[in-house]
């Protein structure tokens, strides 16, 4: 049996290959959508990927499950339980099979058996894989998805944050306890793999560690020791992060199927009339650089590990969008975007071009010594752009919460007759918000430098 796992570290999102040495035939374990990568990882072990397995509907990255089926060719594998609402509607087009709880399939020699895991989603499952053709005649492992984490479970909650589905927390994490049951009675020695790790919204704790076993699990997962079904709940929605806004349009674009990809390599240069008129400018150069010179009315969202998340947040069901920022790294952006369902990339340019185009802009910082006597005389509007979480764990008093996240549609709530400063835990995330809030038209605006960390490494006082 070969196994490979890939990690895009932008989502937290781990993805599998398993093939079967002895047929040629390799299967890909909830896939994510550049799925080049999978092609050559299979074609590097001489393996024919001839089928995808999805543990549930995803939310927080768009699947490469549809586009592996029109362009591949797989044989999907898809769950048929969680009831009318949670149905996979594209696999009709393809070649597949609805699978439901203690179902068997096989790629090649290796058997693949259905759990039904419901909890973080009604119709989430697991598969229990086992190398038949290595003569085992016990199961190595569980493909969990987003049921059981390292060191954490997948929260229940997403679809009454996110999605709207009034009143399914409380029954989801219901479901979870008991399928938490089911976990418990597997081997100690079957290996876990998540889809997830850590860095994900999925959950709120989950570790570093890309995989465990049941066994270590068992004695280490909070969500697996012994508790009443009351107390379980209460500490499974208790301290949850804020479901990022586009995860309910992700679980409906996996549901009904996702467009095929635009080729990142056919990216258009803008250098002039291109950039006029509703383009979305998007500047995914560092927060230093952008600070000190960007063109107006540009977003300004790094390409780091974050970029995904900020832009599936703040560029959710976006159009037109121009890339600024040299030619790979708009090809890079570009295919980040994809994964989050950010597919209306139309061009790229250079900084200089739509600065020409649109005029210049900046931005100041302001240190915490500076800060604290203005707080003091009301003579600032401090906007704290951090997790719930983070906020309640402590703030700067006087501050104002407005989630990054939720920023943009909260501004009517912030007045200009005063001097504006962001603030997040470092200076990152308030970044962004700068470009949010100049781009609203907020002029005196500037950013705390160091953020909360820095406020509180001057000694200055804290409340919570």
């Amino acid at each position: 049996m070969f196994f490979r796992s890939y990690f895009d570290s932008r989502l937290a999102h781990m993805s599998y290959v398993v093939g079967c040495q002895k047929t040629g035939e390799a299967i890909v374990i909830d896939p994510g959508r550049q799925i080049e990568v999978y092609q050559e990882i299979a074609k590097s072990e001489g393996l024919h990927l001839s089928a995808i397995a999805e543990t549930h509907i995803h939310a927080d990255y768009v699947s490469g499950a549809r586009e592996m089926a029109e362009k591949l060719g797989v044989h999907l594998y898809v769950s048929d339980e969680g009831g009318p609402d949670w149905k996979y509607e594209y696999v009709k087009d393809y070649p597949h099979t609805l699978l439901k709880d203690g179902d068997q399939f096989k790629i090649g020699n290796i058997r693949f058996d259905v759990m039904h895991t419901p909890g973080h989603t009604p119709e989430s499952i697991s598969f229990v894989l086992t190398d038949e053709g290595g003569g085992s005649r016990v199961p190595m492992g569980i493909f969990t998805g987003d049921f059981v984490f390292v060191g954490d479970i997948g929260r229940p909650d997403l679809l009454e944050k996110a999605a709207k589905v009034e009143g399914t927390a409380e029954s989801g994490a219901k479901d979870m306890f008991a399928s938490l049951k089911k976990f418990k009675e597997l081997p100690d020695h079957l290996q876990v793999w998540p889809a997830h790790g850590a860095g994900s919204a999925c959950g709120k704790s989950l570790g570093a560690v890309p995989m465990s076993t049941v066994g270590y699990e068992k004695i280490n997962n909070w969500a697996l020791q012994d508790m009443s079904e009351a107390d379980f709940v209460k500490q499974l929605l208790e301290g949850q992060p804020e479901p990022p806004t586009y995860f309910a349009r992700m679980k409906r674009i996996n549901k009904e199927g996702v467009e095929l990809r635009r080729d990142p390599e056919t990216l258009d240069k803008f250098t002039g009339e291109e950039l006029g008129g509703s383009k979305l400018l998007v500047d995914v150069r560092a927060a230093k650089e952008f600070k000190d010179s960007h063109a107006k009315g540009a977003l300004n969202i790094p390409l780091n590990k974050s970029f995904s998340t900020w832009s599936g947040w703040l560029l959710d069901g976006a159009n037109d969008v121009v890339l600024i920022g040299s030619e790979a790294d708009a090809k890079e952006a570009m295919r980040a975007l994809q994964t989050v369902g950010v597919d209306d990339v139309i061009g790229f340019t250079d900084t200089e071009a739509a600065i020409a185009k649109n005029g210049a802009d900046s931005y100041e910082e302001i240190s915490p010594e500076a800060l604290a006597p203005l707080l003091e005389k009301d003579e600032v509007v401090l906007i704290d752009v951090r997790n719930q979480t983070e906020w309640e764990e402590g703030h700067i008093e006087g501050a104002r919460h407005l989630m990054l996240g939720h920023l943009e549609d909260r501004l009517d709530e912030v007045g200009k007759d005063r001097p504006i400063v962001m603030q997040c835990q470092s200076g990152a995330r308030s970044a962004i918000a700068m470009s949010v809030m100049q781009r609203a038209g907020f002029s005196n605006v500037k950013n705390l430098t160091g953020g909360f960390s820095g406020w509180e490494k001057k000694q200055l006082p804290v409340t919570s």
